[in-house]
């Protein structure tokens, strides 16, 4: 195992990834061990069964090792919308004299915002955007002149219940963990820096829950996570046509929303054969989007008019695949939805984005990359 290399655990609402990579040439990532499993998932703040979510882990961590032939100790957690508060604050902090901002400067203001909360642990502070004495709005202030800084700020605060729930796991496992942001890596993976500059709308669009935030700078204004994810489709075409999960899952991946008029057609799953009405699947799609755009209408009616023309950048394994999704979701929420997903080789599709977006934010904390990233003690000890 090279000693550039980083681990993280993604957690989705209907599977968890582990991952070991590291950073290759033109900002790509090389993959040296990666592995899935599906397990029952959260809602409301809980995990149905944690006892399966650590068997899941558990096989994802042995996965990892016996491909690396080396020994997990430490791990990068992504923390889903579903268990993160995030707090923003508007921080100031004053000069004797007009000099320049110093790093260390911009650490005590970042650390001037950061409280207790019952129920919760910090997990980090990001930036929006600072400004100076004089009026300057910048990402980075050091070495600026000025006689005061000002930041616009978020902290982001993980549930003790998440926290509790992997440090058990991973306590049994003997491996250290950290956590990040699950949603503010892919925004600001995905989004690209100018764009951020000012404001943008974010969803990342999951399975059984999705979570809309408005992105700006390094940060996120506000962040809200909602119930509603690609089983709202699912759960209606398992009923309309007497379909189990995984043949509803797999019929919903051929919906077309842009098709009319087709008629009824074969749909073979596993040798059994079903006849689907195609425009009643469309349909179904369609109210299973529905109850997605309502949660997004009603953020956006609450968010302020100085966000009224930001469009919606889409990412996750929700909706962004469905063909005609997004135009349907554009129409009803009266924005446009934009897809985004790692532009990476073999690595392009919304589904992926989580965990490449929390490889990439593992490089940028302290030690990642270096010495916190000799995941493994001993080359395989």
């Amino acid at each position: 195992m090279g000693s550039k290399s980083v681990a993280v655990l993604d957690v989705r609402s209907s599977e968890i990834t582990v991952v070991v990579g590291e950073r290759g040439v033109n900002n790509t990532f090389v993959f040296k061990a990666m592995h899935t499993e599906s397990y029952y998932g959260y809602e409301n703040g809980e995990f149905y069964d944690t006892a399966k979510l650590s068997d899941a882990v558990g096989r994802c961590v042995d996965a990892v090792e016996k491909t690396t032939g080396e020994r997990l100790r430490e791990i990068f957690v992504g923390v889903p919308g579903e268990f993160i508060s995030v707090a923003p604050s508007r921080e100031t902090i004053s000069f004797p004299k007009r000099r320049k901002i110093t790093e260390r400067d911009v650490a005590l203001l970042r650390e001037k915002g950061k409280a207790e909360r019952e129920g919760y642990q910090f997990v980090r502070t990001s930036s929006m955007i600072y400004t100076t004495s004089d009026k300057r709005r910048t990402v980075n202030p050091v070495g600026l002149l000025s006689t005061s800084l000002q930041a616009v700020l978020a902290y982001y605060y993980c549930t003790d219940y998440f926290a509790e729930t992997m440090e058990k796991i991973f306590g049994e496992l003997k491996i250290s963990v950290r956590y990040l942001p699950t949603v503010l890596a892919m925004a600001t993976y995905l989004i690209p820096a100018q764009t951020r500059d000012e404001y943008a709308f974010f969803l990342d669009s999951g399975f059984l829950s999705s979570t809309l935030s408005i992105v700006q700078g390094g940060g996120e204004f506000a962040e809200v996570t909602f119930p509603v994810g690609r089983i709202q489709a699912i759960y209606r075409i398992m009923k309309e046509f007497s379909l189990p999960l995984e043949a509803a899952k797999a019929l919903l991946a051929r919906a077309n929303l842009y098709s009319k008029n087709v008629g009824k057609s074969e749909f073979v799953f596993r040798g059994a054969v079903y006849e689907v009405d195609m425009d009643r699947l469309v349909e179904l799609v369609k109210d299973g989007l529905d109850e997605l755009c309502e949660q997004i209408s009603k953020f956006l009616e609450n968010s302020g008019k100085e966000f009224e023309n930001q469009p919606i950048y889409v990412s996750g394994e929700g909706i962004a695949d469905i063909r005609g999704a997004l135009e349907h979701v554009s129409k009803r929420v009266s924005r446009i939805c934009e897809p985004l997903a790692p532009n990476l080789p073999f690595y392009n599709k919304p589904s992926m984005s989580s965990y490449i977006a929390l490889v990439d934010m593992a490089y940028g904390e302290p030690n990642g990359g270096g010495f916190f990233t000799k995941l493994f003690h001993g080359f395989g000890g």
